[in-house]
């Protein structure tokens, strides 16, 4: 087998912790994640779990004023986290491209869509401006855009939102990078579009061989286009493992109540699960314990591990705490009355 199929970003111990009132609090604690070439690895779980934390990290875009960065994110070789500005200009758009979850606030109104898509190719390849105008045009068709040559003359406020994120993949892929990551592609957009947004992102992954993070808290999009999934709950990877390990075998608590939240189809039960409480602000994350405890108080304290850590319950499937063993919704645990 070729090198393709190897790592090629490893995360070990990587922990993020935000200032606030003078004084620090995690926001990622100590990940471990790795990616590999041809594959598309989702990071699940609901907003303020720490997924886009963990993005900027990796693309070093944290503001070092407010923000401390700790543990290694080797990538190709090299420790990002060691790397200054230019460095990392150097690897942006190279070799990672970042997909944001809102084009409106990553394209600037005042330039034409050419412009913006032909930018790391003026930073990072020397192509004449011919040879740019023919790769732009490349990139709109290969998103998707039925009229690139039009397309390329706009302002993004004359595009459709499916459009303007069509857009900010192409700005994503212009230099072919080894790894793209997704925060949040197809949030704002409709069922349709955000389908036709995750075959181009599929396409270009095996046209590539890319190895795709899609950063998202839709677990259909994930049933649809995952290979490996990472749910993450208060700044911990809770759970990890091929796709059809996590769907068919979900085992954490946290895993479990986000599948059974999902709408079913063909259910003869109206009523969606509702996961009680919220995520911790990080003021009150937990630093002892499980994290995920208080979200499922009918779980005595002796099931949680005092210091969870990660076990492998099947090669490749990994679960935070021992907890998963004894865990039940009420309305299914034995007794419970249900017919």
């Amino acid at each position: 087998m070729t090198t393709e199929q190897e790592q090629f970003l490893s995360m070990r111990n990587v922990s993020t912790a935000f200032k606030i009132n003078g004084k620090y609090y995690d926001a990622v604690s100590k990940v471990d994640l790795d990616v590999k070439h041809d594959e598309i690895l989702a990071i699940v779980g609901e907003s303020g779990c720490g997924k886009s934390t963990l993005a900027t990290n990796i693309m070093g875009l944290h503001d070092p004023n407010i923000t401390k960065v700790s543990g290694t994110i080797e990538f190709e070789g090299q420790d990002l986290l060691q790397l200054d500005e230019a460095g990392m200009n150097k690897v942006r758009g190279a070799k990672i491209g970042m997909i944001f979850q809102d084009p409106m606030s990553s394209l600037d109104p005042l330039k034409r869509i050419e412009e913006q898509i032909a930018e790391p190719l003026v930073y990072h390849t020397d192509m004449t401006q011919e040879q740019r105008h023919a790769r732009v045009i490349e990139l709109l068709n290969q998103v998707g855009i039925v009229d690139p040559e039009l397309t390329a003359r706009q302002f993004p406020h004359e595009l459709s939102g499916g459009m303007r994120q069509r857009v900010i993949i192409a700005i994503a892929i212009a230099c072919k990078p080894e790894l793209i990551i997704a925060d949040e592609p197809t949030t704002a957009l409709d069922v349709t579009i955000q389908a036709q947004i995750l075959d181009v992102l599929t396409d270009i992954q095996k046209e590539n061989h890319a190895g795709i993070i899609l950063i998202t808290h839709d677990l259909g999009v994930v049933a649809e286009t995952a290979d490996r999934v990472a749910v993450m709950y208060a700044g911990q990877i809770v759970e990890e493992g091929a796709a059809a390990q996590i769907f068919n075998e979900p085992k954490h608590p946290y895993t479990r109540s986000l599948l059974r939240a999902m709408p079913q189809r063909g259910s003869e039960n109206d009523d969606l699960y509702v996961i009680q409480g919220m995520v911790p602000s990080l003021q009150k994350m937990p630093q002892e314990g499980d994290r995920f405890a208080d979200r499922v108080p009918w779980l005595p304290a002796d099931a949680h591990e005092e210091h969870p850590v990660l076990h492998e319950v099947e090669p490749g499937h990994m679960v935070r705490c021992t907890c998963y063993k004894t865990f039940e919704f009420p309305d299914q645990a034995k007794g419970s009355g249900d017919e």
